[in-house]
């Protein structure tokens, strides 16, 4: 039940006709469990905390970074290399100290989902990939859990609800994976730092309607949102009855890791036939002047931080630029993280450069290991 302190503090919502002091029990005697505590689910957070759900779960293995404070404002700047999910533990529970708060600094994974899971009524997925929607999602099939989806991209985003009230699930809509190389990456893309706010708050009312039976939610239905345009759309979603995963005959019956993520992420070539190259074997054969460093980024990454004496050849240009790199002499790529240069290292493979290396972890591993005065980003 209720205390004063409780009654004095959601006084907004208990004077709401179709909420009142039986909605407000029903979230206090609700969990949610949050997927990320970045763009979408630093507002997610706030808003789900300040409505009073009872317990709250929050998993991400990240920490925080310079970078991420454009967005996911449940941090500051003193949070700057700390866990995002004990950081966002702590800002919460100082926010209301009348709910409980898990943190769980990890990664969802097809180990650990379905029991994570299991604990909690209701899943918001605040990811930024496709490999933790579809573990949460087919999680949230095997467990019986509604699923509250939302992702945001350069300045558009969209919601939805699935799996719930026997609606479509997310495999309804996707039903595999992209394929590698679809995915734009984290630095290709970029996002509005106000986006995620929108998103957030659509996917925090889709939450607190069905844990308090108030409403329609948007099961069944895909949300679009523009921000340029200040325009909504809405696509209809039907189940799938030959889903692999909530169809009649379904197929999927077990979680998979999958490998589908920004290419940045990585700091690895995801090719074992790329040959690599540490940072500190980079400095050396610059020192020696015997490498042609390229750089495959975009051009507003190389204004923000760069190599010295690295050529500026954007991925989706090389195969143009080609003539102006000597087949003779050794080519070392980089881009932020190390995956798009590992694509442009089999490009080059391919156009008959005999000697090809990779840079490990991209121009965030010569920061750390060469030069730190550079800006990350």
């Amino acid at each position: 039940m209720l205390s004063q302190n409780e009654l004095a503090r959601y006084g907004r919502h208990l004077t709401l006709p179709e909420f009142g002091v039986d909605g407000q029990e029903r979230l206090k005697a609700s969990s949610v469990l949050l997927i990320g505590a970045g763009g979408l689910g630093s507002p997610l957070g706030l808003y789900l905390a300040a409505a009073g759900v009872g317990t709250l779960g929050i998993v991400d293995g990240d920490v925080v970074e310079e970078s991420n404070l454009q967005r996911q404002v449940l941090f500051t700047t003193v949070d700057v290399g700390k866990s995002k999910a004990e950081r966002a533990a702590v800002r919460l529970g100082e926010l209301n100290p009348y709910i409980v708060i898990h943190p769980y600094n990890l990664w969802l994974s097809a180990d650990n989902a379905l029991e994570i899971v299991a604990k909690y009524d209701l899943v918001i997925d605040g990811s930024d990939n496709f490999s933790t929607r579809y573990l949460a999602s087919d999680a949230c099939v095997l467990t019986g859990k509604p699923y509250v989806y939302g992702s945001i991209f350069q300045f558009e985003g969209q919601a939805s609800v699935f799996h719930y009230n026997n609606g479509a699930c997310y495999r309804c809509l996707f039903p595999e994976p992209p394929p590698p190389g679809a995915v734009p990456s984290c630095a290709e893309g970029g996002v509005l730092g106000v986006l995620p706010a929108m998103i957030a708050s659509i996917q925090a009312t889709e939450a607190i309607k069905i844990l308090t039976g108030i409403g329609e939610t948007l099961s069944g239905r895909l949300l679009h949102y523009d921000a340029k345009g200040m325009r909504f759309r809405e696509l209809k979603i039907a189940r799938n009855p030959d889903c692999p995963m909530c169809g009649d005959h379904p197929t999927i019956t077990t979680l998979t890791d999958y490998n589908v993520v920004c290419d940045d992420v990585l700091g690895e070539s995801k090719d074992s036939t790329v040959k690599e190259i540490s940072a500190p074997e980079l400095q050396a054969l610059l020192a020696q002047n015997d490498v042609q460093l390229v750089d495959v980024r975009e051009p507003f990454e190389r204004e923000i931080c760069r190599i010295d004496h690295s050529l500026a050849i954007p991925l989706a240009t090389l195969k143009d630029q080609l003539d102006t790199l000597d087949k003779s002499k050794a080519v070392v790529c980089y881009c932020k993280g190390g995956g798009r240069s590992a694509n442009a290292c089999q490009e080059l493979d391919a156009a008959g450069f005999s000697e090809v290396y990779n840079l490990r972890g991209g121009i965030l591993g010569w920061i750390d290991q060469v030069d730190s005065s550079l800006t990350r980003y």
